[in-house]
């Protein structure tokens, strides 16, 4: 089974912005797993007090699409490139052994993002060099950036467009029930949230620029030839 891993630092990035891409690879039976840098919630607002609920109703929500969760444990604005996480990150690579990954891009106005992003970078790249000799360890084969909407992403040009219109009801579903998670409301299909909402005006974007309704958009880290003709 080839397996594909979405690295993001909060619980609903990856959501936010590649949910479509992870549906599709579930729909082709990849194992597909996500990683949130972040697992302490309790320095966060919206959800004090209902920590541990975000992190096991995200689990929840994603095991009910057919993806994995899982969560380190730092907190927002309380974690830095350091020895320690890049090892962390590492950890969870080696033993997820990913075919295709999946990163956020690395300029942001969101740092939690931007070092987020470098965390990933080392790690599907070089974290046999973190680990303990003898862990076993391969690199992604194909590695890629992904959008995480204008609110955040600064600078990003896709080279890699992926059609999500045949799993966009269910993505947009997801993002909804995150988001009813932060209220501590039920999921009301009929009321859109202002996440996804931006979501759709961003995969309709996506999709006038690569002839489809509904895409997601992505930066391939290595660049290679490819056969046109």
């Amino acid at each position: 089974m080839p397996t594909l891993l979405a690295i993001g630092a909060h619980y609903d990035d990856c959501v936010y912005g590649v949910s479509g891409l992870l549906l599709r690879a579930v729909r082709k039976n990849y194992r597909t797993v996500i990683l949130a840098v972040i697992g302490d919630y309790s320095n966060w607002k919206p959800v004090q007090g209902r920590e541990k609920e975000l992190l096991t109703r995200s689990a929840e929500i994603a095991r009910q699409h057919g993806v994995e969760m899982r969560f380190l444990d730092y907190a927002e604005q309380r974690f830095d490139v350091t020895l320690e996480t890049k090892r962390a990150v590492a950890r969870v690579v080696a033993e997820v052994q990913p075919d295709v990954a999946l990163m956020l891009w690395e300029d942001d106005r969101h740092q939690d993002h931007v070092v987020a992003s470098t965390l990933s970078k080392v790690a599907l790249q070089h974290g046999d060099r973190l680990l303990d000799p003898g862990t076993p360890y391969r690199p992604a084969k194909s590695i890629y950036w992904y959008d995480n909407g204008p609110g955040h992403t600064i600078g990003f040009e896709p080279d890699t467009y992926v059609d999500v219109g045949e799993v966009w009801a269910e993505a947009n579903d997801w993002i909804g029930e995150l988001m009813s998670v932060v209220r501590n409301q039920p999921y009301d299909k009929t009321k859109s949230d202002g996440a996804q909402t931006a979501k759709e005006s961003l995969a309709r974007y996506r999709g006038m620029a690569c002839g489809v309704r509904y895409a997601e958009a992505l930066r391939a880290v290595y660049q290679r030839p490819r056969e046109i003709l």
